[in-house]
């Protein structure tokens, strides 16, 4: 099993209809072959101090393997999403693993 999770850090000037548009686009990763379940959401308010919920939104897409991940990476569907979107992110962080 691979795990890839990705969190969001939309620019501040973005509209709540932009921001609401970004929650619309993102569920089409969904679709893309390969993806054995995804998850999308906001971060949860926590007074944790190793929980870290200044990001706006979370992406876990759990795959069979590493091979169906790179797919996704250039499936037209994942190029559709992040084009328009890569300039009205200011930071991205991406943190994948494999069960062992």
């Amino acid at each position: 099993m691979f795990v890839h999770s990705v969190y969001f850090w939309l620019k501040p000037e973005l509209s709540a209809g932009e921001r609401a548009q970004f929650f619309v686009d993102i569920q089409s990763l969904r679709s893309i072959a390969g993806v054995r379940s995804c998850y999308i959401g906001k971060p949860d308010a926590s007074d944790r101090p190793v929980i870290d919920s200044s990001y706006d939104c979370g992406l876990i897409i759990v795959f069979d393997d590493k091979a169906a991940a790179e797919a996704y990476n250039v499936d037209p569907i994942h190029q559709a999403f992040a084009g328009p979107w890569r300039t009205r992110w200011t930071q991205v962080k991406i943190y994948d693993c494999v069960e062992e």
